[in-house]
């Protein structure tokens, strides 16, 4: 018999700067309920382009991009940028976006198995619009982004985990140096916490 890979697997390890992790979940009356809102949950976070429905307003814009920077509809897929218009400015290197790549994305179970999960793991990259090869991101390509939907019985959940958050503050312009230290320093003290805690909440 096979058995499930879990979910936190997909987590790299936690070696340099800072780890957070936001979650939320809701347990329901049946198995028919559960599995109906796994599927739900799973398609919300595969639509990254309302993920701004779920976070309110005031809150960063993600849209879903090819490797050229062309924008697209749809599911998320492995290889598949994201860009993040984050309020206020942006970053030089990404011409006001910060950029992200899906380098994972994982699911294990069914309706049928007592848990299952989908997995989705992003990374900092640079513009994809542009040649060099400048992380548009406050935070170095060290760090990844993991988000969760998980079914375990009856219960659903939803998480955000980060690992490895460090300020992309070197070998960048002086104007992405102090901003790219500061948003990194707001999110250190957790200000860019209500955002990802909307998020999960919204997922499910």
């Amino acid at each position: 018999m096979k058995i499930m890979e879990q979910p936190g697997a997909q987590l790299p390890a936690q070696e340099t700067g800072r780890q957070t992790n936001f979650t939320h979940e809701k347990t329901f009356d049946d198995l028919t309920s559960a599995n109906k809102e796994f599927r739900s949950a799973a398609g919300r976070l595969l639509s990254v382009n309302n993920w701004h429905e779920y976070t309110g307003e005031g809150s960063a814009k993600f849209t879903l991009s090819n490797n050229q920077g062309n924008e697209l509809s749809g599911f998320a897929a492995e290889g598949f940028y994201i860009s993040i218009d984050l309020p206020g400015p942006g970053p030089d290197a990404g011409d006001g976006l910060e950029w992200v790549m899906i380098e994972k994305l994982t699911a294990d179970g069914s309706s049928e198995t007592g848990e299952q999960y989908l997995a989705m793991t992003v990374r900092p990259v640079p513009d994809p619009k542009k040649a060099d090869l400048e992380i548009a991101h406050f935070f170095t390509d060290i760090l990844t982004s993991t988000f969760i939907i998980r079914r375990d019985g009856r219960t659903v959940s939803a998480g955000a985990h980060g690992r490895n958050e460090t300020p992309n503050n070197k070998d960048v312009d002086l104007h992405d140096k102090i901003r790219n230290t500061a948003i990194a320093l707001m999110a250190r003290v957790g200000l860019s916490g209500a955002q990802w805690q909307k998020l999960v909440n919204g997922l499910i």
